[in-house]
């Protein structure tokens, strides 16, 4: 009695599919993998033509991303060349004013005169 409640075909066995179950799935699976490619070759001169626009219009695409991103980088890399040429102007302009304090504060080192050292820093903050 435990043998029969245990295996019946029409329940299964306890926590396994059904035996009508499995058969349909593998009678599905076996059914969809003959019928696909006949869809395919049936299907193929209609499908063909979307297809080939739908890779057409990605290619497109990739192409226009291509061509923004090129002058995005260009622009990017002229602002950046800009930035680089003001940052060697100010440098140039704060070498210029140290300069001449410089040579003052060297002549009257020399002359034994000692000058403010706020009034340097101020003229290279500027």
């Amino acid at each position: 009695m435990v043998y029969l409640r245990l295996f019946d075909l029409k329940q299964g066995i306890e926590g396994m599919p059904r035996f009508d179950e499995v058969t349909r799935g593998v009678t599905l699976g076996i059914g969809i993998a003959i019928l696909i490619p006949v869809a395919l070759k049936t299907l193929a001169p209609v499908l063909r033509p979307v297809v080939r626009s739908a890779v057409k219009g990605s290619v497109r695409a990739i192409e226009k991303g291509r061509e923004i991103l090129a002058e995005t980088s260009e622009k990017v890399e002229d602002l950046v060349a800009e930035t680089q040429a003001e940052m060697r102007a100010e440098r140039l302009h704060a070498e210029d004013a140290i300069e001449p304090a410089a040579s003052e504060a060297a002549g009257a080192a020399a002359a034994g005169q000692h000058e403010d050292p706020s009034n340097v820093r101020n003229i290279v903050n500027e």
